[in-house]
């Protein structure tokens, strides 16, 4: 059996607290491998890294057991990314960065490009300068003995801001080159399972709130899975697309099966969310090895679950890693990087010769200058002058710049250093007298205090939400907009369905100015 995971965690350096309950020395070492054991997968795949390579660590990046590959994002720091974490006995043979082919290293590639004239060469690239696709080629094996290649697509899918109609035209392009990557592999023999964050909820029994959605079957995101995906699952017939959604082919009528929630809103408790993440198979795949099709929800740890499959094939080990693989990588790899990767090699003649020369010449000026220090050097024979060491018993004779003290200063005499004796009267004088100003003091204290506080009055108390009569939380407007930087008050309970009693009300109120 062959079980493959996706998991959009979220950030990888610092997640998933909800499976560790303790703070190990070595954190970073341990968390990836106690996330790996929890999932218990041979292929895993993280989407939202939010790792870039001059961040990453060895122990983030090289488990024992594992090798991993990653791709980052090459225009913001601490965004986007996806890795895959594959078991020694589920080794690649090839594995690659990027859908477009731009940023393959023509050893240990995938490979199977398809038709992308559609793009310019700028698209393609600023595509896949974000980090969002992973591809591992592995070997598999069926119950017949059959060996066959699969090919596997660690995708996370750009998400549309509603305020940023730039970011739905790149989603878009990103969606329609990882169709042409993905049916290209699938034309030239290789099975095809594409897994990750899509960023779409494809049908409205995906999402809890479609029935509210404006013009939800419209969206164009969802028209682009219809294109993908068969419409009729498992099931034999007429289809659209190659791929399967390997879930609903298992679970066509579960409802509430929701990968990600609000964090904010605490819409996980009342599961409260929507289906972005798949395990999509080739529809050959799906139907002739897949066994099972899951959502792991109550793994928590980020606003996503992972989703994951079964597959009736064994795997087939490459021998070596490819290339692609991290610990490969100069840093991790144990060689010491050489100053020469840093240097610019000089091809023009002209530009060689005078270099030459100025190595020539400041050899040169190197050797008159160790001249010119040895003969100003003290000669063995001034050792004695005064300009000489000095010999360390100078240091303990009498200074002559310091007066010494006078042989016949007098002493104050015993009696004068002896402290009178106090009467018990006066002690107990003074100690009445001590705590009087101490009381005093407190009681100045105390009126400081109540003045201050009748002037600031503290924090004011939250005002109670009108459905359940209960504090409310203290919001701040963070969209761009007239009213950012503002605060308002909202019911306090998770948000939930509008028939749910227990899930929060739709109380607001704005806070007033300071």
């Amino acid at each position: 059996m062959l079980r493959v995971v996706s998991w959009n965690v979220n950030g990888i350096r610092s997640p998933l607290q909800g499976m560790l309950y303790e703070e190990p020395s070595n954190y970073a070492a341990m968390v990836v491998g106690r996330i790996l054991d929890k999932l218990d997968a041979d292929i895993v795949c993280f989407q939202e890294t939010k790792v870039t390579r001059d961040v990453l660590t060895e122990p983030l990046a090289i488990t024992e057991g594992y090798n991993s590959y990653f791709s980052f994002s090459r225009s913001r720091s601490g965004y986007s990314g996806v890795a895959t974490f594959c078991k020694n006995s589920a080794t690649p043979v090839a594995a690659e960065e990027g859908l477009s082919g731009l940023l393959a290293t023509q050893k240990g590639d995938v490979g199977c490009y398809g038709n992308m004239d559609e793009f310019t060469q700028e698209e393609l690239r600023a595509l896949d300068s974000e980090g969002r696709a992973l591809l591992t080629q592995h070997k598999i094996r069926t119950w017949e003995g059959k060996e066959k290649i699969l090919t596997l697509i660690n995708v996370y899918c750009p998400h549309a801001d509603p305020g940023k109609p730039e970011r739905l035209a790149f989603k878009m392009h990103f969606y329609s080159l990882l169709k042409i990557r993905a049916e290209a592999l699938l034309a030239a023999g290789s099975h095809v399972i594409i897994l990750g964050d899509l960023n779409t909820a494809h049908r409205p029994i995906d999402h809890w709130d479609a029935v509210n959605l404006e013009c939800f079957e419209e969206d164009p995101g969802r028209k682009w899975m219809d294109g993908l995906l068969s419409s009729l699952g498992c099931q034999t017939g007429s289809h659209v697309g190659p791929f399967i959604d390997s879930y609903r082919c298992f679970q066509p009528k579960q409802e509430g099966a929701f990968t990600c929630w609000s964090a904010v809103s605490g819409a996980r408790h009342l599961n409260y969310g929507s289906r972005l993440d798949y395990v999509l198979g080739d529809r050959t795949l799906v139907i002739d090895t897949f066994q099972d099709s899951f959502l792991l929800p109550e793994v928590m740890g980020s606003d996503h679950c992972p989703v994951g499959a079964v597959l009736s094939v064994s795997s087939v080990p490459a021998k070596e890693c490819p290339p692609l693989c991290t610990r490969f990588l100069p840093e991790f790899a144990g060689t010491q990087l050489k100053i020469r990767r840093f240097l610019v090699r000089l091809k023009d003649p002209v530009f060689r010769d005078s270099a030459l020369k100025l190595n020539n010449k400041t050899q040169v000026q190197m050797h008159q200058n160790k001249a010119r220090v040895r003969s100003t050097r003290p000669r063995p024979s001034q050792a004695g002058s005064s300009r000489g060491q000095k010999n360390l018993t100078s240091y303990f004779q009498p200074s002559s710049s310091h007066p010494q003290a006078s042989p016949n200063l007098e002493l104050p005499s015993v009696g004068a250093l002896v402290t009178p004796k106090t009467s018990e009267k006066e002690v107990m004088a003074k100690v009445v007298e001590g705590q009087a100003s101490a009381s005093e003091a407190k009681d100045e204290k105390e009126i400081r205090t109540s003045f201050w506080k009748s002037v600031l009055g503290g924090p004011l108390s939250m005002p109670l939400c009108r459905g359940h009569r209960e504090p409310c939380v203290r919001r701040t407007v963070k969209k761009p907009g007239p009213n950012l930087g503002r605060h308002f008050y909202i019911c306090a309970r998770p948000q939930g369905p509008p028939t749910d009693p227990s899930s929060r009300c739709n109380f607001f109120l704005w806070s007033r100015p300071s």
